[in-house]
């Protein structure tokens, strides 16, 4: 018997984006400086770097303008309508509402301009989809109070998300606590994720210490969520690591459970079923991590569950335990080993579309609750033509064969309920701050050395994607 590959009725298509890479605007309208603002650009073979405590002159900043959402979001969102977005995923910048992070209220000016992005998507009938925090703390919050390590950070977040769902209770309904949470398990997220600046706070114990914090800010967001208004979602949000075994040896297949367990499931399984699992309380003692948790927020954890799982996901990795000297990636945040039998991005990424459909089962197999894929997209370098056109057919590819096996994950029985295309416009690349680096369906006028006009052009990856909405992933 034939399957009927077919997208769920009402199924969430759109794009993502998150405000430091793409918001620019870093100093108007009373917002205050974040963590991102104090980050240099780089590349793939060249780090940022932080600039403490503030922006030295002479360097450049590629997220203090990124590209420009502030003064372009009427004229972007028209372009999303065009495609015909059911939704669209983008994160509230935290230092534009309470520019230190530790104020009694909120700046009005910063509301505001939430206010008419949120407009313009109801004109056109687009879902917002909101993360709440997104790889950028109120800088002040890095420098007085050390980030997320301290436990303090708990209660400005609260009150941050409490003026989020008290001001938009209504008009939006889903919402993402804090992206790629998980992140917190490399070195990449010390920065990042728990805006710990200083490098003696960049070990595992601070770093799990500060995701307990966030853990527990999570779940009484989304307890106050549904008390603010019943008919709100709250999901969780991983990067989602797929580590195969590099071979067949016993020792490789079991350490590529543990990867995926510590990786993935820690979080995880605090967000979705509101307790750390066995594994992790073990991983802590082998590592010699002491991490400092209230009697309290057991109860806490239980009492604040998520109602969806997203994800993000690019590509896969292989992990071992047996092969010494094995070939490594260059990857987001992330180093392991090659995979002779995927191709990789200009960046080291390597593309395994049907590894997304063997995480979506992963996932629901130990979940069943709805899952969102909210990142999924190829970076690369686009080139303009003589005649204006960007022919992205690299682009096209990657998300074609990254859908069809979404489709193939649906049939497997899945609830699958939104896909939302990472960089639906070109922006700044968190992991090494480059434009070049685009995602965009739309291409944007902004090159690395901060020249360009920020004009909008539409790729051949938009039509394409248009078709796919309109068909809800008939037309691939």
């Amino acid at each position: 018997m034939m399957i009927q590959k077919k997208m769920p009725e009402n199924f969430l298509w759109g794009g993502a984006t998150a405000a430091n890479q793409y918001e620019g605007g870093w100093d108007e309208d009373g917002r205050g400086p974040s963590i991102a603002d104090i980050l240099t650009g780089g590349s793939v073979d060249k780090e940022r770097r932080l600039t403490v405590p503030e922006p030295v002159e002479g360097e450049f900043y590629p997220n203090h303008e990124a590209t420009d959402f502030y003064h372009h979001y009427k004229e972007d969102i028209a372009l999303f309508g065009e495609m015909g977005f059911k939704v669209y995923r983008f994160s509230v910048s935290w230092s534009r509402i309470f520019p230190n992070g530790d104020e009694e209220t909120p700046n009005e000016k910063g509301l505001e301009f939430y206010d008419k992005v949120i407009g313009e998507l109801e004109k056109y009938g687009i879902e917002p989809l909101i993360t709440i925090s997104h790889y950028e703390n109120p800088l002040h919050l890095s420098l007085a109070y050390g980030g997320w390590k301290n436990r303090k950070l708990i209660d400005f977040y609260l009150r941050f998300a409490k003026v989020l769902f008290e001001r938009y209770k209504g008009r939006v309904k889903y919402w993402l606590t804090f992206n790629e949470i998980n992140m917190l398990t490399e070195p990449f997220g010390a920065v990042f994720c728990a805006g710990m600046l200083d490098e003696a706070d960049n070990n595992e114990e601070a770093r799990y210490q500060a995701m307990h914090h966030q853990l527990v800010a999570s779940a009484l967001a989304v307890k106050m969520a549904h008390e603010i208004d019943p008919e709100n979602k709250l999901g969780c949000m991983l990067a989602y690591h797929n580590g195969y075994p590099f071979t067949c040896h016993p020792k490789d297949v079991f350490f590529a459970q543990q990867y995926c367990q510590v990786h993935n499931s820690i979080a995880g399984d605090v967000h979705v079923r509101g307790t750390y699992p066995g594994f992790a309380y073990r991983y802590f003692a082998e590592h010699d991590m002491h991490i400092e948790m209230l009697p309290e927020d057991a109860q806490v954890l239980k009492d604040g569950t998520v109602d969806f799982v997203s994800i993000s996901y690019y590509s896969s990795n292989c992990v071992s335990l047996t092969q010494e000297g094995a070939e490594t990636t260059k990857g987001n945040g992330t180093v392991n080993i090659k995979n002779p039998y995927l191709k990789a991005s200009d960046w080291g990424w390597q593309i395994d579309a049907l590894g997304l459909r063997y995480v979506l089962n992963q996932i629901y197999d130990r979940y069943q609750i709805p899952i969102m894929i909210v990142e999924n997209g190829l970076g690369a370098v686009d080139q303009i033509t003589e005649d204006g056109q960007i022919h992205d057919d690299y682009r096209i590819d990657y998300m074609r064969q990254h859908i069809e096996e979404m489709k193939e994950a649906v049939c497997d029985g899945v609830d699958l309920i939104g896909y939302t295309c990472w960089g639906c416009t070109d922006v700044v690349s968190a992991s090494t701050g480059e434009v070049k680096k685009r995602y965009g369906l739309i291409f944007v006028e902004k090159y690395d050395d901060g020249t360009g006009e920020l004009s909008r052009k539409r790729k051949d990856s938009f039509y394409w994607y248009k078709k796919v909405i309109e068909s809800n992933g008939e037309i691939l």
